[in-house]
């Protein structure tokens, strides 16, 4: 029998060549490498890849009763701006203060929805520390600074929240980082190192691009109408892209 012309099959082609679809608590997920390929060169995992559990009160033999200091969530962050292990994270996009049940609603979102053995999470904000007072229901006015009631965290705009990484896409990430960012107190997105490096560079060419001449540095700066003595110190500091904790992205 000649078997020249017998049909020849097609040589095997290697299956980890392609992206398989990768599965997530049973239900198909989007087309990645997930398992297959090696994390981002300088990405490497801690040894705890679940996030830590965070004490309700600082380890402190006395906590002194402290004032409301709203300079704590106000303006920028200068800290935990930058991502340092994971690839992905949330964003604050605005000041506030987180509890306890806020930790506790990021830790057991995250730890239910990641896979332990191919990601990790970690902390970009330190436990709640800062005390907040409060008098009991029906209690009179006066009798000096109401007891402590609990303790929190205050967060700045710009700051980091939570930082997940390991092989993963984002398309995985996404979906949980956004179930927790809906129920922080103040506006969050979910984020990656290119997503947070192509925002700055946008924000960057707008007020390079910016063709409008009357801009509020400069309206503040030559004091037109006398208007600095209606404003804030920190009006004159921050060029007005903050108002109080809340900022004003769309302005330059």
């Amino acid at each position: 029998m000649d078997t020249s012309k017998l049909k020849k099959s097609p040589s095997p082609v290697c299956c980890h060549l392609y992206p398989l679809p990768a599965l997530h608590r049973g239900v198909l997920g989007p087309v990645t490498f997930t398992g297959l390929c090696p994390p981002p060169a300088g990405i490497t995992f801690p040894e705890r890849t679940k996030l830590k559990f965070m004490d309700k009160v600082p380890a402190v033999p006395k906590v002194r009763r402290e004032p409301r200091r709203l300079r704590d969530i106000r303006g920028p962050s200068r800290e935990a701006t930058d991502f340092t292990q994971g690839q992905y994270g949330i964003l604050a996009l605005g000041g506030g203060y987180l509890h306890w049940g806020h930790f506790e609603m990021i830790r057991l979102t995250i730890g239910r929805s990641m896979d332990p053995k191919t990601m990790f999470a970690i902390w970009r904000v330190p436990a709640p520390s800062k005390p907040v007072t409060r008098k009991s229901l029906g209690h009179r006015m006066g009798g000096g600074k109401g007891p402590i009631d609990h303790y929190v965290t205050a967060v700045k705009s710009g700051r980091l929240v939570v930082e997940v990484g390991g092989h993963c896409e984002f398309e995985e990430v996404k979906p949980f980082l956004t179930q927790v960012a809906r129920k922080l107190p103040f506006l969050a997105v979910p984020i990656s190192r290119d997503g947070l490096e192509q925002m700055r560079q946008e924000e960057e060419e707008k007020r390079l691009n910016n063709q409008n001449p009357w801009t509020f540095e400069r309206i503040v700066t030559a004091n037109m109408l006398g208007m600095r003595k209606y404003l804030s110190p920190y009006d004159l500091q921050l060029k007005g892209r903050y108002w109080g904790k809340f900022f004003l992205k769309h302005r330059l």
